[in-house]
């Protein structure tokens, strides 16, 4: 029901269906309505969680570097959830009336914050892997790094998502009799779609996932050798410069939470992506816009899920009471490795 033959600019084209992506026709109203009730659930409570994930990282004392990373992961998904509002209008008006600039923009945008959120968690699993390496554990944000890694996040993201912006198009297709305006992506050869897929699926999604695979075998690894050290050890000096603070710890588990999260969530819409070539090289395969749609739903899901899984594995007490009495504990911060030994060291001196 989704396809459409294009108005024949070209025999080739003429005889090629496009995928509509979010123009679909023929829907009941009951649909309609459930579609709006769900996204519009989505985009209010995402909003929600994450200004106030954002507002509670800004108000901590000592923000580090991964915490940064995480608060640009935060941004990055309000950036995700910004593009309901303009699905919704198609879902309703199901032709295409938004113009050719928020063709072009709708899929970079999406494509776009969902790099920089990968990466994101990519960059603070390699920040938190050195430290744990180098026995350091980052008391403060290094400015110059966290400026140089965001930059180069998101410039990378940009340039990797930049095909979308410039292939979605707004066409003329004929359905039921009649000419309709649908935004979809029109690439100038095959050989150009495959080499974008496989190299935006490589750089983007497979790398970025498998350094933060390594980065945390790295540290399961090291905090496993470090238990083992301290079991069999009897005497405290030999061992407390390879102590890791149990707030690093929590720290570690939610940030693999979070990674576990988005890569049960997005690889779907990896898969969307691979469907769609297929479709392009077959010229029989058929894939549901509705399929297409409930895919992307459940993705837009993963941006309430980011802020929610970080504070609540972080925060002792509820983060919405942090947010509204601005009682911000330090529990969610990471207490460097000297101040717990100089402690610990105390009470053995006392002693």
């Amino acid at each position: 029901m989704g396809y459409m033959i294009v108005s024949c600019q070209s025999e080739e084209i003429c005889n090629f269906t496009f995928f509509n992506f979010f123009s679909e026709f023929d829907k009941s109203l009951h649909v309609k309505v459930l579609e709006t009730i769900l996204l519009s659930v989505v985009f209010m409570f995402s909003c929600f969680v994450n200004i106030s994930a954002i507002a509670l990282l800004v108000r901590k004392k000592k923000l580090v570097t991964a915490n940064c990373f995480v608060l640009n992961l935060f941004c990055s998904d309000l950036l995700f959830i910004s593009m309901i509002p303009l699905i919704l209008v198609i879902r309703w008006t199901e032709v295409w009336i938004l113009g050719d600039f928020f063709c072009h923009l709708l899929f970079y945008v999406i494509s776009l914050s969902g790099c920089v959120i990968l990466i994101s968690l990519s960059a603070v699993s390699l920040e938190r892997m050195i430290c744990i390496m180098k026995l350091y554990q980052a008391t403060t944000c290094n400015g110059k790094v966290v400026a140089v890694g965001i930059v180069t996040i998101w410039g990378f993201s940009a340039m990797t998502a930049l095909p979308l912006c410039l292939f979605f198009n707004v066409i003329t297709q004929k359905v039921n009799n009649r000419d309709v305006q649908v935004c979809t992506l029109i690439w100038p050869t095959v050989a150009e779609e495959i080499a974008w897929d496989i190299s935006f699926i490589l750089l983007d999604f497979l790398i970025p996932g498998l350094s933060i695979i390594i980065s945390y075998t790295k540290i399961f690894k090291i905090t496993k050798e470090i238990r083992e050290r301290m079991i069999s050890s009897t005497a405290y000096s030999e061992v407390h410069q390879y102590r890791v603070s149990q707030r690093d710890y929590r720290l570690f588990r939610t940030l693999f939470i979070l990674m576990i999260s988005f890569f049960i969530m997005w690889t779907p819409v990896f898969i969307i992506v691979l469907l769609l070539l297929l479709h392009n090289l077959t010229k029989t395969f058929v894939l549901s816009e509705t399929v297409f749609f409930w895919i992307l739903v459940f993705t837009f899901c993963n941006s309430i899920v980011n802020p929610i899984l970080y504070n609540i594995n972080l925060l002792k007490q509820k983060w919405w009471r942090v947010i509204f009495c601005g009682n911000s504990e330090e529990n969610a911060d990471t207490d460097t490795t000297n101040k717990r030994n100089g402690n610990q060291n105390g009470t053995l001196d006392s002693k």
